[in-house]
């Protein structure tokens, strides 16, 4: 089955909300998560308000891309814990901006982390400071990526794409950490809050960009997502992480004309909370 199969049959059981979804072999788990089967991946677009917060699954290994912002509650940290998440493989901070590493620092701090892949930018914020001093008392190990780097955890294998070397310039959103998820004949692209400076680069680089699901870039900033970008990559789905009533005006109609425009069906944090999806590599379902 090429992509555009499994493109057309993700639209169809994303029309159906999945009704029969529970025909895979997804189970619950004590903890009302539900628990990855054996060669099964689960994806969490993380409701965390305007931030970005990604938690990727398998049965035995987990991967977190950014955490939102600092909160009392630790919202992502409660959620590692009803999932029964002791270890993270992989912490990927895709770019030092409060909203996307503020809720990492009580994940650094409470869980096991193997490794933090980060990109070679600073931040003059206390925000960034305290989040490069959990690290070192930490003693975790932190790598900068640069693109066509690989890497795995089981059976969860992403591709960084983004940033080039020296890239970003005076601009932190581009210096955004941008990976693509493999597993079988299924993808998905996350973007941090990559602009259209990122994107062309990307696209310059001759990169294979095609995915099944794009996380839409920068919150759904109308700085992002532009048309030559979307038709390279040619999603299905879409999932937009932003708070409800930002004052940032996120996300812009602008965008969402565009998706509109190409047919990618859009599924935003701030509508349905947290968005669940899960891949056994052939195909991708949207999950209640």
């Amino acid at each position: 089955m090429n992509k555009r199969s499994i493109g057309r049959a993700f639209a169809i059981t994303m029309a159906l909300m999945l009704a029969f979804a529970l025909v895979y072999t997804f189970i619950f788990a004590s903890n009302d998560l539900l628990l990855p089967g054996d060669n099964e991946i689960i994806v969490a677009f993380l409701d965390v308000g305007q931030g970005d917060s990604v938690l990727i699954r398998s049965r035995d290994h987990a991967v977190l891309i950014d955490g939102g912002d600092i909160s009392r509650d630790a919202p992502v940290l409660m959620y590692l814990r009803r999932a029964g998440v002791s270890r993270l493989d992989y912490v990927i901070a895709t770019h030092p901006h409060r909203d996307h590493i503020g809720g990492l620092i009580a994940v650094l701090n409470r869980v096991d982390v193997g490794r933090v892949l980060m990109p070679d930018v600073v931040h003059t914020t206390e925000v960034f400071v305290n989040f490069i001093s959990v690290i070192e008392n930490n003693h975790i190990p932190a790598h900068a990526p640069t693109p066509e780097e690989s890497f795995r955890a089981g059976i969860i294998e992403f591709t960084v794409l983004a940033p080039a070397v020296g890239f970003a310039g005076n601009n932190v959103n581009d210096a955004s950490i941008v990976l693509r998820l493999d597993h079988g004949e299924t993808s998905f692209l996350f973007t941090g809050d990559a602009e259209a400076n990122s994107e062309q680069a990307m696209l310059a680089s001759g990169q294979d960009l095609r995915a099944d699901v794009i996380k839409i870039g920068h919150h759904g900033s109308r700085t992002s997502t532009t048309d030559v970008f979307l038709s390279n990559v040619l999603p299905t789905a879409a999932v937009i992480s932003v708070g409800g009533g930002n004052r940032f005006g996120h996300p812009h109609y602008e965008v969402l004309e565009r998706l509109a425009n190409h047919g990618i069906q859009v599924f935003r944090t701030d509508e349905m909370g947290t968005v669940i999806m899960a891949t056994d590599g052939k195909r991708v379902v949207l999950l209640p």
